[in-house]
């Protein structure tokens, strides 16, 4: 019998699969066959991004996966081009995906990028200035009127619920802050593992609603994380492989976790869930004392402030 993944309900009351499988950095023909292999093993919630440049090949997967549509949990997100038009940006990506609609439309990064130098059509460049930075629409425009817009999408019925990514408490706060009353985001997705452990945004937004969405759960391919001692003697323990022990730390502080793989056997066994102790969760939480605290997500938005 095929696993199922725990559910999370939303601000929205909506149910989220709680293990999702990642496609950031992944080609076209590697997320058709993760996609694929991830729906086989179990796996209901498939994330992608426009600026991912695959969400064609996830909508070709999820086609040819047998599974009817309305089992599936589908998350994209809004670029930052197209901030000022999240309308144009959710139609796009429906196309691209042969959907009708996804389950949740996300606003990838709380800062818009000036898009007037662009070629119609082509938002996912990320247009910079003569220094090298990125070109930064702040004229007048902030991330406050884009969810404005945001908020309006799921009238459409093209997406069911909607979110940001990447957002800190402040930035959040911002948006709560409103002087019209704005719809509280259903999901922040942001990198978290045991060398970012995130915990007092996850307090933050778990008293206000909101989920929590891990990305980056096993740190990153230049991560001591899958090799750290505590990590193997853990997986040892539960007879699992250190993966499993950090995902599942992840579903034991109460949000969803987002794995990235494009090997059918490592996806399949990333969806394997475990009950790992609290003694166990409180070891993994504190290993940040030893290996001290890593970003590995941080583009250059300067001078706007993400990760305050």
């Amino acid at each position: 019998m095929v696993q199922t993944a725990p559910a999370l309900q939303l601000n929205t009351g909506a149910l989220l699969p709680a293990i999702g499988l990642g496609t950031w950095k992944s080609g076209e023909e590697d997320t058709y066959n993760a996609v694929k292999s991830a729906i086989a093993a179990g796996y209901r919630h498939i994330d992608t991004a426009a600026i991912y440049g695959n969400e064609s090949a996830v909508g070709r997967a999820i086609r040819d996966s047998g599974v009817p549509r309305e089992d599936l949990w589908i998350t994209t997100k809004l670029f930052s081009t197209q901030h000022r038009n999240p309308k144009e940006g959710l139609e796009g990506s429906l196309e691209r995906l042969g959907l009708d609609y996804v389950d949740l439309y996300l606003m990838h990064w709380p800062v818009a990028l000036k898009a007037d130098k662009l070629a119609t059509g082509h938002w996912f460049s990320i247009p910079l200035l003569p220094d090298g930075r990125r070109d930064i629409d702040v004229e007048d425009w902030d991330f406050v009127k884009t969810w404005r817009l945001m908020q309006e999408l799921p009238k459409s019925g093209k997406c069911r619920n909607i979110g940001v990514s990447n957002f800190s408490i402040n930035n959040l706060k911002k948006l709560s802050d409103s002087e019209d009353k704005l719809v509280v985001p259903a999901v922040n997705q942001i990198e978290i593992h045991p060398q970012l452990p995130q915990t007092e945004l996850i307090d933050f937004c778990k008293a206000r609603g909101i989920v929590i969405e891990a990305y980056s759960p096993l740190g990153s391919s230049d991560s001591a994380m899958l090799t750290h001692p505590v990590l193997v003697d853990l997986a040892k323990k539960y007879d699992a492989q250190p993966a499993n022990v950090l995902i599942n730390w992840g579903l034991s502080r109460g949000y969803c976790v987002l794995p990235k793989s494009i090997n059918a056997e490592r996806i399949k066994s990333n969806f394997r869930q475990i009950t790992v102790s609290d003694e166990d969760i409180e070891l993994v939480t504190h290993l940040i004392d030893e290996v001290g605290a890593k970003r590995y997500v941080q583009p250059d938005w300067r001078p706007w402030p993400i990760f305050e």
